[in-house]
């Protein structure tokens, strides 16, 4: 017990002081990749796979780890680039992460190190690289840039999660008009998250703002409270990511929290992150809520159970 609660307290240094670990990893070629230490559970050579029929191009197997089947993505052809080869895939890396309440490994040629950084540090993708490319972010180190993955808009190509709220649940939405009620605040870095969030929210009859980071989301409130209004006077509440570049959703929050104007506002944080920390995380940072992605049902319920009671 103790060794787990000395890694607790040690992960949870990070909350709120906008900083993060990468784990640093390569595909085919020179260019280095980067995933949040946050979702990986182990890092292992490749071990022996089993084909699955009818199954993804993507997916180069299943390997039998732990107790658990887990589906392996090579992630280089996941991203639209060259796979790894047959020959070369016993010699390849596994990373096992957890997303969106899923077990799933993704290979790699070759895992480097563990960086810690700064969010402020982590930026979004050069405008000018479109909209279909699979980064949430790039950072620069050592004078080498390193681009994270968007995990979950890979992940929703593979196996897409059912992101319609059920027929029962719009029903109970239904018996309450939500149609005067303040809009909500969404803020994720990732593009795909942010489609399904809306999609469920409105739904269910709730206007939606959205941001793509923390720091426009702030920046955002703060502009609108510059009057001397509340944050509740345009927002009914706030559903944030907590990985984003340049400002993280625990930052957000802390911040939130720490201004007059604003620390009344109630803060959901909804997040692919999973794991034993998050409890001790949003209890730091002053949270309102937490929920792991994504289930629309789900999220539906709780933000009706939330506007209900306010």
């Amino acid at each position: 017990m103790a060794g787990v609660l000395d890694s607790v307290n040690q992960r949870t240094q990070l909350v709120g002081e906008n900083r993060l670990e990468l784990l640093l990893f390569r595909l085919r070629g020179r260019q280095v990749y980067g995933i949040n230490v946050f979702k990986v559970k182990e890092v292992l050579q490749c071990p022996k796979l089993s084909s699955i029929p009818n199954s993804r191009a993507m997916v180069r197997g299943v390997a039998h780890i732990r107790g658990e089947t887990i589906p392996i993505i090579d992630l280089g052809l996941a991203i639209r680039m060259p796979p790894i080869p047959a020959e070369e895939v016993s010699t390849s890396f596994v990373i096992i992460t957890e997303y969106n309440r899923r077990t799933q490994g993704f290979l790699v040629s070759g895992v480097d190190r563990i960086i810690n950084m700064n969010w402020e540090d982590i930026l979004p993708p050069p405008k000018g690289a479109g909209g279909e490319v699979y980064l949430t972010a790039v950072t620069k180190i050592d004078d080498k840039i390193i681009e994270i993955i968007d995990v979950e808009k890979i992940l929703s190509e593979v196996s897409p999660l059912e992101s319609n709220v059920t027929e029962s649940v719009l029903h109970r939405s239904g018996e309450t008009d939500r149609g005067a009620s303040l809009p909500i605040l969404v803020v994720d870095d990732s593009t795909v998250a942010r489609r399904q969030i809306e999609r469920c929210l409105t739904a269910i009859g709730i206007k939606v703002v959205t941001k793509n980071d923390g720091k426009q989301a702030l920046d955002l409130l703060k502009e609108m409270t510059s009057d001397g209004s509340k944050a509740t006077d345009h927002f009914s509440m706030m559903i944030s990511d907590v990985e984003m570049s340049e400002m993280d959703g625990y930052t957000l929050v802390t911040r939130c929290k720490s201004d007059a104007n604003i620390n009344a506002l109630y803060v959901m944080l909804h997040t692919s992150l999973s794991g034993v920390f998050n409890n001790a995380m949003v209890q730091k940072v002053g949270a309102n809520d937490f929920m792991a992605k994504f289930s629309p049902d789900e999220l539906a319920e709780r933000v009706m159970e939330i506007l209900d009671q306010a």
